[in-house]
């Protein structure tokens, strides 16, 4: 499976030559086969970060209107132990979030180790909303992608796995999406005329996707640009880039679920041995 990653920063990006379908040969049924074995291992893979508390993952969802963020979450949370997740969707910031730093909304929802954070939005919206339409000086907005670049090296060091995922549809998906919103009764809450309006500065968007892409980008926090015009491909290239950035982690995660077993069985012998001896003492002294 071919997909686009850039982990070091500077790279140039260039959305546009980059495909929002899936490769030729790859179909629904491969896809949502593999999906389900992905799924599993997914699991699996929770389960042992979740025991040991060595690790935590986030996973950042970015995309225009319509490209499937919530999509996303409903199937990626679905392979997961609900116990161990957490879904923080960032909107306009609050009265009482804007009278703290940017960041701070956002750093109070990032996990504890075992946990999983899901952001649908997140920090990126002060390099991207805040851009495009002017809410901030270019002066401004410019120092954020240090700040986010700090940020997001702090949870790297404190054993966070920063995921960040691009959604990439093309401007033709998402008028079709956002259409169908409006004959589907189980759609028709997210009907928004802002959708619309946002897709007048689609080109600026771009740019600044482009832009946060290349300037945030990092070994310890990649950014995938997930070709998502065919949800199902979507969500396969989501869960094989999770599994992956995970996987290699595993045998750590089950060593110290061993040695976490073996001080438990330690300390429950003690502790029967320590029974038996009080025991054996009340009995003597009878």
């Amino acid at each position: 499976m071919s997909v686009t990653v850039f982990d070091k920063p500077g790279r140039k990006v260039r959305l546009d030559d980059i495909s929002a379908d899936p490769p030729k040969g790859m179909t629904r049924e491969k896809a949502e086969k593999r999906f389900a074995t992905l799924g599993q291992e997914l699991f699996e893979l929770q389960d042992a970060m979740y025991g040991s508390k060595v690790n935590s993952v986030l996973v950042v969802l970015q995309g225009r209107d319509g490209a499937g963020k919530d999509g996303s979450i409903k199937h990626v949370v679905g392979c997961l132990n609900p116990r161990g997740v957490i879904v923080t969707s960032f909107g306009v910031p609050t009265p009482e979030e804007r009278q703290h730093d940017f960041l701070w909304r956002v750093h109070r929802h990032a996990p504890r180790l075992g946990e999983f954070s899901i952001f649908n939005r997140s920090h990126y919206e002060d390099v991207l909303v805040v851009r495009v339409h002017g809410l901030a000086p270019k002066s401004t907005w410019k120092e954020h992608f240090g700040h986010i670049r700090d940020f997001e090296e702090l949870l790297a060091e404190h054993g966070t796995i920063v995921l960040k995922y691009f959604l990439h549809i093309t401007k033709k998906e998402q008028e079709q999406r956002l259409l169908e919103r409006e004959e589907s009764p189980d759609t028709a809450w997210k009907l928004n005329p802002n959708d619309w309006k946002e897709r007048d500065h689609w080109d600026d968007y771009t740019g600044a996707y482009e832009d946060a892409i290349s300037k945030t980008s990092a070994r310890h926090a990649p950014w995938t640009i997930v070709p998502a015009n065919a949800k199902w491909y979507r969500n396969l290239v989501i869960a094989e880039s999770i599994v992956g950035a995970l996987k290699g982690r595993r045998k750590g995660w089950e060593d110290t679920l061993d040695a976490m077993g073996k001080a438990g069985r330690e300390g429950l012998e003690a502790y029967r041995a320590q029974v038996a001896a009080a025991r054996e003492g009340k009995r003597k002294a009878r």
